[in-house]
């Protein structure tokens, strides 16, 4: 006689947890919910199911989206959790616009007790120590907290493209300042980690000294502008502002924003009377953030226009052979 089977799969229980990870189920969740092989080969031999990786599959033989990519991914390295640019893209981070989402292998995190798996196209994997501690709980798939995924992308940038990912954390309210630097604290391999709590312990202080310091040097002295006035406290209908930098014979303000998080009406305020007072004086203001003064030569090359415009009678030079700024003295 031909033997019963005696396993038996759910099906509400199926239904239910397919519903939860797209539609992409494990061989390993098949069998925890009564089923077995015969029932995966009945089920793909119907075309209600098609491999992904080997013992992953998702229930329909098209394409997959990207929600069904990042479970396939994590189910195949179970227990994994989607690290880095994915785990942003969870977190709903508007981000890296350079190419499309579609094209980005998905990125996991597992722990650093295990073995490092096969390499499998579409996806990258990285070890963490003590992996489970990073997780963001109650959410799926898995995903790694958003501080670390932030601050992991940064590190492998330049400090322009790591100040640009940390301040869109921080504006899209995914997280500021004070998180980061509690996670950076975390982190003492990370690569950059000394420039970046640097500039994170500058914009949490509110000083921005270093912003302040990379304009001296690599906007102003590495371009020969004229020399302007720091911090200079002045007063004018009532108002006190003290401006960052000044050049008074050419009657140019600049002011240096290193802030990160969601600019509010207080903020803006402050701006506006700090503008509206130079105004009053005559006075052209200059505003420039991270990403202007990351980019110095094109920043000094406009600014060198706006004080030759207003009186200047000197000429930038540039910085090196590749520098924005070209030296009018020469021909």
């Amino acid at each position: 006689m031909p033997r019963t089977r005696t396993c038996r799969l759910e099906p509400l229980a199926l239904a239910r947890l397919m519903a939860r990870q797209e539609g992409v189920i494990s061989r390993s969740q098949v069998l925890e919910l009564g089923g077995d092989d015969v029932d995966i080969r009945r089920k793909i031999r119907r075309r209600e199911w098609a491999p992904v990786h080997p013992g992953v599959y998702v229930a329909h033989t098209g394409p997959l989206t990207r929600a069904q990519r990042m479970w396939a991914a994590v189910l195949l390295h179970w227990p994994a959790a989607v690290h880095r640019e994915s785990a942003l893209e969870l977190h709903g981070l508007k981000q890296d616009r350079r190419r499309s989402r579609t094209e980005e292998p998905v990125r996991l995190a597992i722990d650093a007790a295990r073995r490092t798996p096969a390499t499998v196209p579409g996806i990258e994997v990285e070890r963490l120590r003590d992996a489970r501690s990073w997780l963001t709980p109650h959410h799926w798939p898995p995903r790694v907290q958003v501080e670390l995924a932030l601050l992991k992308v940064a590190s492998g940038r330049d400090l322009a493209g790591a100040i640009a990912v940390l301040a869109d954390g921080c504006q899209q309210r995914r997280t500021d300042v004070t998180r980061l630097l509690l996670a950076v604290e975390r982190l003492p391999t990370l690569p950059g980690r000394a420039a970046l709590v640097e500039v994170l312990h500058d914009v949490s202080s509110g000083a921005h000294s270093v912003l302040e310091t990379r304009y001296l040097r690599h906007v102003e002295r590495a371009h020969g502008l004229p020399v302007a006035q720091r911090q200079v406290r002045e007063g004018a209908g009532g108002r006190v502002a003290i401006r960052d930098g000044k050049y008074a014979a050419q009657g140019v303000v600049v002011e240096l924003d290193g802030r990160f998080g969601h600019s509010d009406a207080l903020d803006r305020w402050a701006d506006l009377d700090r503008d509206l007072a130079a105004a009053e004086q005559s006075l052209v203001t200059i505003r420039l953030g991270w990403a202007q003064v990351l980019g110095p030569c094109r920043v000094a090359a406009s600014v060198a226009v706006i004080l030759q415009a207003r009186g200047w009678s000197g000429a930038p030079r540039p910085c090196g052979p590749d520098c924005a700024v070209r030296d009018r003295g020469q021909s």
